[in-house]
């Protein structure tokens, strides 16, 4: 299993989280998904440092998903996001190895074919012909229908899964999708 840093270039960061440093990190806890989307896009959209998580045992009050952020900056993020009328149920430091955030991402290569998971969502990609083969998971309304939109078309052709799909599933896909492009296109 390999893991990932998923981390978008940033036109401005407020505080630096270079791979290697040892910045505290902290957790914002919210009651849905739906909440976590809005603020990872309001947050990525102001410059932080920050990725979707799945929250350890010991925290999870409600959504599946966390957001890693800066430490140093919780007050600044917490008013950012109150202001917005998205404040988070909880903030928690990560302070042990016990409270560490579980990355929700896993690449398996199968030689022709790339298996990608992200939460409960894969997306499988035949590498020869950029086509996807499969996608799988989830138990979400929308899943049928996303795959079926985007099975049989090349990783170009085929649409944002968050341009036709509403749910957790959705958003799985997608960033199933992202890593997708990301190993198929470096």
């Amino acid at each position: 299993m390999a893991l990932f840093n998923f981390r978008e270039e940033k036109k401005t960061a407020p505080v630096s989280d270079a791979p290697g440093s040892r910045m505290e990190r902290g957790m914002l806890v919210f009651a849905n998904t739906s909440e976590v989307i809005q603020a990872e896009t309001m947050l990525k959209k102001a410059g932080w440092e920050i990725r979707v998580m799945g929250p350890p045992p010991e925290i999870r009050q409600g959504c599946d998903l966390v957001i890693e952020f800066p430490l140093m900056e919780q007050l600044n993020i917490t008013r950012v996001l109150t202001e917005q009328n998205l404040p988070p149920l909880n903030t928690v430091p990560v302070t042990g190895p016990l409270l560490q955030p579980v990355d929700i991402f896993q690449v398996k290569d199968f030689g022709r074919y790339l298996m990608v998971r992200a939460a409960n969502m894969k997306l499988t990609l035949d590498k020869e012909t950029d086509i996807i083969v499969n996608i799988s998971g989830g138990g979400c309304p929308d899943v049928p229908f996303l795959a079926a939109s985007m099975i049989g078309k090349t990783l170009a052709e085929a649409p944002s899964p968050l341009a036709i799909g509403h749910t957790l599933c959705g958003y799985a896909l997608q960033l199933a999708y992202e890593e997708t492009r990301r190993q198929c296109c470096v």
